[in-house]
């Protein structure tokens, strides 16, 4: 489990995170459209999601969710340890009806994200699409993992984010369960 608190003059967000869980959450952030894809999230990647955060929202969504993705980053990276055991890689293809979204991850201990999606909506109600590019950089950047995220094609924007949150859950899932063929740490360097 990763436990994080951060505070700053823009949020106050406490997340729980338990990898190896059931797809239980508990959010309240005040970004309802972000609620839904962390909830989209915990379930197709088994992950237990507790999220309390204040933020800024009458200004706009961008520092809550950034900073949630900062707290989700740091709580797996916590909760992973040593990553010892651990498949290290997930890809994971999902379609949302017209939609059909990708993302893969390396739990390397080096931070990268490529990103290759538009929206054709630069707003879903009152959620800015941009922020879900921002979401998607620090987590990886907190979670010290390389993410690539491909959308191959849609037309409706809110499908669209929707396979992203989707995979990355099962994408990530993957990546960290435990491969009993895996003997230590999944590296030739032997440490990640």
């Amino acid at each position: 489990m990763g436990s994080v608190k951060r505070t700053t003059l823009e949020t106050d967000i406490s997340l729980k995170l338990t990898v190896d869980g059931t797809g239980r959450t508990d959010l309240n952030t005040g970004v309802p459209f972000l609620e839904h894809m962390l909830d989209l999230f915990a379930k197709h990647g088994q992950f237990d999601l507790q999220v309390k955060a204040k933020g800024d929202t009458l200004v706009d969504d961008h520092h809550t969710v950034e900073d949630i993705a900062i707290c989700l980053g740091q709580a797996l990276h916590q909760a992973l340890g040593d990553k010892r055991g651990i498949r290290r890689y997930g890809n994971a293809f999902v379609p949302m009806d017209e939609t059909l979204g990708q993302v893969v991850v390396d739990l390397s201990n080096r931070p990268h994200l490529e990103f290759r999606a538009d929206f054709p909506g630069a707003q879903v109600g009152t959620f800015a699409t941009e922020l879900v590019h921002e979401f998607f950089w620090k987590l990886a950047l907190e979670a010290r993992m390389n993410v690539h995220v491909i959308l191959h094609y849609g037309r409706n924007t809110h499908h669209m984010i929707e396979a992203l949150f989707k995979a990355l859950g099962r994408a990530l899932d993957e990546a960290t369960q435990i491969d009993p063929r895996v003997q230590g740490i999944p590296s030739s360097k032997g440490v990640l």
